[in-house]
């Protein structure tokens, strides 16, 4: 949760010593957080929703990419408000107990669940660009890995949400009430942050910065087998379209929460304050939590780029009278079978039959493997 790190100080006030300051930059704060909650709501919502509905887009990227927004999207309508009302509020936590430890867990879970989703696009992707000829995974697969990730996250983010106390200050003369964990033992807390930023973080990222270099490394020396040149070069350029995009959304992620980490990190080995003024803490808190919230925004408008039938869904819906949607849809299909499809670039029942002809396999439908491209 924003305010300050969890520690077992005796002088309770002490540690607030920073909120009278972070109240002067409410004015800032607010429209910040309200226009974050604004933009991840309705892009992630819209972007759930098109995903859902639309069975042409129902494959396994696009159902990360659905877990993902649908992560996002918990995010940003159920932790982003309360936490900043608890962080600009001058009472403190107004929400009672049970949120008090519900709200930790789930701003946990849907860090780990979208690092997780990110993770588990970047590995099928790979899956697809270096095997561009095997079964791609199922549907229920996907529903199975989904599932266990939204486990995995809210089983790891369940620490801190067990060491929450919210503390009445009031008998002390000031009305405040603190929801913040208080670890009984300092080297469980110290070790809990450290597997917090490995885990949430550092391995993950790693981990899809190797698939996507493996990605980028195949796109460079490979062909889609048995295609012919022009139908390769149309090919090429897609997968590298796409594959710039899912850098992009994993880019802006990294650096979104790469300031929260880094102060995190040196709170919590900072006991003293040494480096970070307690007095400036809250503030640099909060700048940097905001920055982190506004990753959720960013996914729905990099995936929106990635496919003309999502920017026809918003056309659609913003301008439901003037007509022009299925004469559009029309012109766009006519110019590229492929761009009406999904998210992703998909292979066109043409481009199918060439391939099968050249590589001697039986024909298949091109709605059996609908993501068999990048």
């Amino acid at each position: 949760m924003l305010g300050l790190p969890s520690s077992n100080q005796t002088d309770l006030l002490d540690m607030f010593s920073g909120a009278q300051l972070l109240l002067r930059f409410k004015p800032l704060f607010m429209p910040l957080y309200a226009i974050v909650v604004l933009v991840a709501g309705v892009g992630n919502a819209f972007l759930l929703v098109c995903i859902v509905v639309d069975r042409k887009l129902h494959n396994a990227t696009n159902f990360f990419i659905g877990n993902l927004a649908a992560g996002d999207l918990l995010m940003c309508l159920s932790c982003v408000p309360l936490t900043a009302s608890y962080a600009f509020d001058p009472h403190g936590w107004a929400f009672g107990r049970p949120l008090c430890h519900l709200v930790p867990l789930l701003q946990g879970g849907t860090v780990f669940a979208s690092v997780l989703s990110l993770t588990a696009i970047a590995m099928d992707r790979y899956v697809v660009v270096a095997y561009p000829v095997r079964r791609r995974i199922s549907m229920c697969a996907c529903g199975a890995v989904a599932a266990g990730i939204w486990v995995l996250s809210l089983t790891l983010a369940a620490p801190p949400a067990l060491h929450v106390r919210l503390v009445d200050l009031r008998p002390s003369g000031v009305d405040f009430l603190v929801c913040e964990e208080f670890w009984e033992v300092e080297r469980l807390r110290l070790l809990y942050s450290c597997f917090f930023l490995l885990a949430s973080y550092m391995i993950p990222l790693l981990a899809v910065s190797v698939s996507y270099c493996a990605i980028s490394i195949h796109l460079r020396r490979h062909a889609l087998p048995g295609e012919p040149c022009q139908q390769q070069q149309r090919w090429s350029q897609r997968r590298r379209r796409t594959f710039s995009l899912l850098v992009a959304s994993v880019l802006a992620f990294a650096l979104c929460w790469l300031p929260l980490q880094v102060l995190n990190l040196i709170v919590d080995l900072d006991g003293e304050f040494r480096f970070v003024d307690k007095h400036y803490l809250n503030v640099f808190q909060a700048s940097c939590h905001l920055l982190a919230m506004s990753s959720a925004c960013y996914n729905p408008f990099i995936y929106a780029s990635l496919h003309s039938k999502l920017r026809l869904h918003v056309r659609r819906y913003l301008w439901p009278c003037r007509g022009g949607g299925s004469a559009l849809l029309s012109h766009c299909a006519s110019r590229n079978p492929n761009t009406c499809l999904s998210l992703l670039s998909e292979p066109s029942a043409k481009e199918n039959q060439n391939q099968h002809r050249h590589t001697g396999e039986p024909e298949t439908p091109v709605h059996s493997n609908p993501d068999s491209s990048l």
